[in-house]
């Protein structure tokens, strides 16, 4: 199997996409943002269904599309394999023909066909469905469906458009389990799209973030998760992020939102710009002002809201500067929260890390 190597422009109507891609063979790369940030256009541009405007799209050593150079391959004489967000499974075919049809539109024969689908069915564990119709399945048997007639194809390139996003909230957490154990059977690299941190972060061995038409931030799932560069990345994950400028003499963060921050620098972060994240878990929420403490963050603010996520509570403090904090259902009622009391935070320094803001100003 061959990698996969875009970039450049693609454009729908007026809005235009910039971005550039890279897929090893085996790796699975998220291409996550909210919706409108172009994930579509950009699956559409690997796809064939939208001509890039500049750059290229090459998968191994096979040219599919060049803008410079006017080399276009169409869709259907790519060897790209696409999961649709709604399966696209047609209803008057059995769940057989339905992953047969996939090698069958690159003109595979009719019983090579139908053994290479039998073959898929079997190892994506549908072989007791093969005479089903779609209706006759459940929503993520038929997502396993779509995804056995894509790689029945034989495809160099797997991309899957939301793939769980058709599933109710139950069955997604399933099946995104399923289809990452499923998708080890593809040798060749996948670009999975999706507005759902937790698929990328489950599924993806790297993460490319899109906001706005632009690649924002990539890489493991691990590094975004713990380093956001933006505002929308840290809502994602859950935590709070402060834009500043860092004064190494005492490691402390003047944040543009209001109020300093002590923290612990990352290997990179020098005087100036600089961003700051804090886990909502490691603030400390107090009903006087901490005395003695050792932690060397320490500020005022005022409850505006209160939410409860799953078996936390999420608590939303005016101040500066602003924060979430997570606590338990019983430091809410031990505390008294609610809206409009005034508390005090604290949080360690050793909690605070402020890295490099490679976008400078905000």
């Amino acid at each position: 199997m061959t990698g996969l190597r875009a970039g450049g422009t693609a454009r729908r109507g007026a809005f235009e996409v910039a971005f550039e891609l890279t897929a090893d063979p085996g790796e699975v790369v998220a291409v996550l943002g909210p919706n409108g940030a172009g994930k579509t256009t950009v699956l559409r541009a690997l796809a064939g269904l939208t001509p890039l405007t500049t750059g290229r799209v090459v998968v191994g050593d096979r040219v599919l599309d060049d803008a410079a150079a006017g080399a276009f391959v169409p869709p259907e004489r790519r060897a790209v394999g696409v999961v649709f967000q709604n399966y696209r499974l047609f209803p008057h075919l059995s769940v057989l023909d339905n992953v047969a049809f996939g090698p069958r539109a690159v003109g595979v024969g009719r019983h090579t066909a139908r053994g290479r689908a039998r073959e898929w069915l079997d190892r994506l564990d549908l072989a007791d469905l093969a005479d089903r119709r779609p209706s006759q399945v459940s929503g993520g048997q038929a997502q396993r469906v779509a995804l056995a007639r894509a790689l029945a194809a034989q495809p160099q390139l797997l991309l899957l458009d939301e793939p769980t996003a058709a599933l109710d909230a139950r069955t997604r957490v399933e099946v995104r389990a399923e289809l990452r154990r499923h998708l080890a059977l593809f040798a060749g690299p996948v670009v999975l799209v999706t507005h759902d941190p937790i698929e990328a972060m489950v599924m993806a061995d790297r993460i490319v973030v899109l906001e706005g038409g632009r690649i924002v931030q990539e890489g493991t799932p691990a590094e975004v998760a713990r380093r956001p560069r933006t505002d929308y990345v840290a809502r994602l994950v859950g935590i709070n992020l402060y834009a500043g400028t860092l004064d190494p003499a005492d490691r402390s963060v003047a944040l543009d939102v209001g109020g300093r921050l002590v923290a612990t620098p990352a290997e990179g972060a020098g005087a100036g710009r600089v961003l700051v994240a804090l886990r909502p878990s490691a603030v400390t929420i107090h009903r006087d002002r901490p005395e003695g403490a050792s932690t060397r963050n320490v500020w005022p603010g005022t409850v505006s809201g209160l939410e409860l996520i799953a078996d936390r509570v999420r608590v939303e403090i005016d101040g500066a500067p602003p924060v979430l904090v997570d606590v338990t259902p019983g430091a809410v009622a031990e505390l008294g929260l609610e809206a409009g009391r005034p508390v005090w935070l604290s949080a360690k320094a050793t909690e605070t890390e402020a890295y490099a803001d490679d976008a400078g100003e905000r």
